[in-house]
């Protein structure tokens, strides 16, 4: 069976999906682009963009019973590669060894024009 997971303290879905589902033991957190929950506004700088989606994941995470240190997999998106290495300095802040499995990749666009996007798996 599986339960939806939903918090103010990150930006809501704006689609037909969910924040987070839980399943067993597992919590899936969709993909978060860098919007500010309290404002709705665009983070547009990527040291603070990658933070302000680390801050959403953390968030979903909590309202789920998780912690960061709960995160097995994640799967980042760029909108520029060159942001790599800033991003990792900023996602390394946020885990802790050993560090979650993850996926990177350069894409073409990210919704709202976001610069990076993360999601992530978390299990007990």
């Amino acid at each position: 069976m599986k339960k939806q997971i939903v918090t103010k303290n990150a930006p809501g879905a704006v689609g037909p999906y969910s924040q987070a589902i839980v399943v067993g033991n597992t919590l899936y957190v969709s993909g978060q682009i860098p919007l500010n929950p309290a404002t709705g506004e665009l983070v547009k700088e990527i040291g603070a963009a990658a933070q302000q989606v680390l801050e959403n994941l953390q968030a979903i995470l909590t309202e789920a019973g998780y912690s960061m240190a709960d995160v097995v997999k994640t799967v980042v998106y760029l909108a520029d590669i060159d942001d790599f290495t800033k991003v990792n300095e900023i996602y390394a802040k946020y885990f802790r060894e050993p560090y979650p499995a993850r996926s990177c990749v350069a894409v073409k666009d990210l919704p709202k024009g976001a610069l990076l996007e993360i999601e992530c798996i978390a299990a007990k």
